[in-house]
């Protein structure tokens, strides 16, 4: 299994390629601002042919290079209903007026790329030689979801901004709910194996039983 992870250049925004191996097809999941270079980089060295991008959520350092990317490679996108508004008006969903300037840069447009597909809570996507299972987790946004790669020699979780090492995704911009969060946590996550790696939306990557242990938010609910 071919995992390769990034961080955008702006916020760290953690963007990762899967793949069965080199050579293969692959997803690519959460491409944020600036990973062009980068992207590229990983594809042509791994020799990969990506066939979607997988969005946990609909925030626009996760987004915001969905459309050049979808477009470059005539693929699809994947998003949760809930958040898919926030592909074509990221201001919303960040409590900003809408057309201000994002990442220091004015006058950016937004718009959906050709080809926008559901992730539906216990969807399964077998897709690019991988199996994964789809779980909504709102809580930091209304159509947050994680992503659970089954693999041969170990679970992964792409879990986006719901779960980092020691800490959860902010509940505060619109659309977050502290009570949908702790929901989330609770009957999404720690019914999970320990042995399950998280893959988060910032930061490094970590197990489900190390949050289990020492992340304050979870163990409160243990």
């Amino acid at each position: 299994m071919l995992i390769e992870g990034f961080p955008a250049q702006v916020a760290g925004t953690n963007c990762f390629v899967v793949a069965p191996g080199p050579g293969e097809q692959c997803v690519i999941i959460d491409p944020g601002y600036g990973v062009s270079g980068q992207l590229d980089e990983i594809l042509t060295d791994n020799r990969l042919h990506p066939v979607a991008v997988l969005l946990t959520h609909g925030h626009l350092d996760h987004t915001f290079s969905v459309l050049p990317v979808c477009q470059a490679r005539d693929v699809p996108a994947y998003i949760h209903p809930g958040d898919r508004p926030a592909l074509a008006d990221p201001w919303t969903g960040l409590g900003l007026p809408f057309g201000a300037p994002l990442f220091g840069v004015q006058n950016l447009t937004f718009a959906e790329p050709d080809d926008v597909r559901a992730l539906d809570d216990h969807g399964r996507l077998d897709i690019a030689g991988l199996s994964l299972t789809v779980r909504h987790a709102p809580g930091h946004t209304a159509g947050s979801v994680v992503l659970t790669l089954d693999a041969a020699d170990e679970d992964v979780l792409f879990a986006g901004d719901v779960l980092f090492a020691g800490s959860i995704g902010r509940t505060d911009l619109p659309g977050g709910s502290m009570a949908a969060m702790t929901e989330s946590l609770r009957t999404v996550l720690l019914p999970m194996p320990d042995a399950v790696v998280v893959c988060p939306g910032h930061g490094p990557r970590t197990t489900i039983g190390r949050e289990r242990a020492t992340n304050p938010f979870l163990r409160e609910l243990t």
